[in-house]
């Protein structure tokens, strides 16, 4: 349980790790590097060639370089197995504090990526190339997330090597599935007793990168929601024109959607508003038309269309008013339309109150985290 005096725990806080000693991505000729950081980087492109993108990521492999490099460092492992059939481990690094009793802090990381397409990539998406003159490492997973294992354990080592010992014990989770939802990676992981025994009082998760003294915090995380939009209408012959065919009551619903996106693309472009604070939709797949053996028969307008979108809502979203906008403007039932919402996440805490974390001194751990960051010279702005 969490020590009664905290606030409670935010499952996935967005605020960048504060004393990472790697920097992977900077505008600097590639000898500029010191002996240590080349080091850093080659272990960091190690774990990039590992290919854990699914739909098949190979999470061994991302555990047998894991764990020895953790023990390396002093660090206690363990491998959760939540859905053992599945081959789908949970790595816990532990760098245990002084005092025990005290709640803990939790850094999070995934260990899966999504897919790449080699053929769009200018260099090989799981080579790790780092280019000779700005030193810059490409792969797919190099921000979302492999950086922030290398980060936890390299700022660990620089720790260390100043002589530093944690007061609390300080945990790793690497977790698998991240990317296609999590059901079997931290959503079991927090509900075990083993996330229990860790008597976790603040979480660290991914963030964005910044390439400035500026720390972007995300405080609160978007709710995910999958729309699925179906049409039917009449079947018809490609020549007539003809109303409430389901292609067409389809288009009206892409188009009364796009207009949205268009407006909440057009407040983050004007910099009123930032990326995490505005309802981002994008239309994820399509289906429609009648199959022929050489591709979909051109003369015909089918009955049955089908569209599905993404949609991420910031916490301080008028929830009821996007439903309402779904059930009366994009999906009204009177243009054959119907559609399915699939809810990722709870939209407030067990208090009723927004999932989002006080960034202010009603939050003791808001205050530390703000003075270390002031403290190495960052500065905080907020990123949604």
């Amino acid at each position: 349980m969490l020590h009664r005096t905290m606030p409670p725990l935010r499952r996935r806080h967005r605020c960048r790790l504060l004393a990472a000693v790697v920097v992977i991505a900077l505008s600097r000729p590639a000898c500029a590097f010191t002996e240590l950081e080349s080091a850093q980087i080659g272990r960091f492109q190690d774990y990039l060639r590992i290919r854990t993108t699914h739909p098949s990521p190979d999470y061994a492999g991302a555990a047998a370089l894991l764990l020895p490099y953790a023990a390396s460092l002093g660090l206690r492992t363990a491998t959760l197995h939540f859905t053992p059939c599945k081959s789908k481990p949970l790595l816990l690094l532990t760098w245990p504090g002084t005092d025990p009793s005290l709640p803990s802090v939790l850094l999070n990381s995934h260990l899966d990526s999504v897919p790449a397409e080699p053929e769009h990539w200018l260099h090989p998406p799981f080579a790790a190339h780092r280019d000779p003159a700005t030193g810059r490492v490409y792969a797919r997973g190099a921000q979302d997330d492999k950086c922030l294992p290398i980060q936890y354990l390299e700022a660990i080592r620089g720790l260390q090597a100043a002589g530093f010992s944690p007061t609390r014990t300080l945990h790793i989770s690497l977790v698998p599935d991240e990317e296609i939802g999590g059901t079997d990676g931290f959503e079991k992981f927090a509900q075990s007793e083993e996330f229990r025994a860790l008597k976790v009082g603040f979480m660290l998760d991914e963030g964005q990168a910044s390439l400035t003294d500026e720390f972007r915090v995300f405080n609160g995380d978007r709710l995910v929601w999958r729309l699925i939009v179906k049409a039917t209408g009449a079947p018809g012959h490609g020549s007539k024109l003809f109303d409430g065919a389901a292609v067409e009551n389809l288009m009206d619903c892409i188009e009364n959607i796009a207009g949205f996106r268009e407006v909440q693309f057009g407040m983050m472009k004007a910099g009123l508003r930032g990326p995490g604070e505005v309802v981002s939709v994008n239309p994820v797949y399509m289906k429609a038309g009648t199959p022929s053996p050489t591709g979909f028969v051109m003369n015909m307008q089918p009955s049955e269309a089908e569209v599905g979108f993404d949609f991420r809502l910031p916490p301080t979203e008028d929830i009821e008013d996007i439903i309402r906008r779904i059930k009366e403007e994009w999906v009204p039932a009177h243009k054959n339309l119907t559609y399915k919402l699939m809810k990722k996440g709870p939209m407030h805490d067990l208090a009723g109150r927004s999932m989002v974390t006080p960034t202010n001194a009603s939050n003791p751990w808001w205050s530390v985290f703000e003075q270390a960051i002031i403290s190495a010279g960052g500065k905080l702005v907020s990123g949604g």
